[in-house]
């Protein structure tokens, strides 16, 4: 007895190959057509560049060619220059020439201290020469015990002799790897307890003294008294 399913026909599929026959659909017969793939050109550069000709047949170049404006830079001669660049290249020569124009207390390099209770403007005063210099010391090419030696004896004949404004030539340290040292060690000893007593004020030199490289200094006539402040330094070396 056969299973009641296999009983069961698909009749949609029933005349299937009769109707295939009858609606077949001839393909027209001639040379395979091979679509060229992309990996070809991109192996091929000899196809890269049919192609590109193919593609751009139909191109036609423009009949005049079109040029975008060049920008117009105005050429600044001495006859055209501004009257403020001129002033500008002028002093920037007699800075070069003769320091004419260069002030030592607006670089970092300037230092300066005063005693208690004296006047700030008694170090500008200083820095600007308006005080008389009676004798000067340089501390070049000394080594750092050397110079203390040669300060400590300079200072104190200066005060014995009754000297008021003295010079102390000390470089700018520009060779030294990290801070100037003696420049350092001045300000120090200027500021210490030995000295400190007999010292007013000291600034910076101006720049036909030394500049930053050497600093001016006003002694008292005697040592003030025990008791009081520190000398004040307002700015130090860098």
């Amino acid at each position: 007895m056969k299973s009641p399913r296999s009983s069961v026909a698909l009749k949609s599929f029933k005349d299937l190959k009769k109707r295939l026959a009858q609606d077949a659909v001839s393909l027209p017969t001639g040379p395979a057509v091979r679509f060229a793939r992309t990996a070809d050109f991109a192996t091929d550069p000899e196809s890269e560049r049919r192609l590109f000709l193919d593609q751009v047949a139909d191109v036609r170049p423009l009949r005049h060619k079109i040029a975008l404006p060049a920008k117009q830079v105005p050429q600044v001669t001495p006859a055209n220059r501004p009257e403020n660049d001129k002033e500008t290249i002028n002093k920037l020569k007699r800075l070069i020439a003769c320091g004419e124009g260069f002030v030592v207390s607006d670089t970092p390099e300037y230092m300066e201290g005063r005693g208690y209770q004296v006047r700030p403007e008694i170090t500008m005063r200083l820095h600007r020469g308006e005080f008389a210099i009676q004798d000067h010391i340089d501390l070049h090419h000394l080594t750092v015990r050397q110079a203390r030696d040669v300060f400590d004896r300079f200072l104190h004949e200066a005060v014995q002799t009754g000297k008021r404004g003295v010079l102390i030539v000390h470089g700018r340290g520009l060779s030294s790897p990290a801070e100037p040292v003696l420049k350092t060690k001045v300000y120090q000893w200027l500021t210490s307890r030995r000295w400190r007593r007999r010292i007013i004020a000291f600034a910076s030199a101006r720049s036909c003294d030394g500049g930053a490289g050497a600093t001016y200094v006003l002694l008292r006539r005697r040592p003030q008294a025990k008791g009081t402040r520190r000398a004040t330094p307002d700015a130090r070396a860098n």
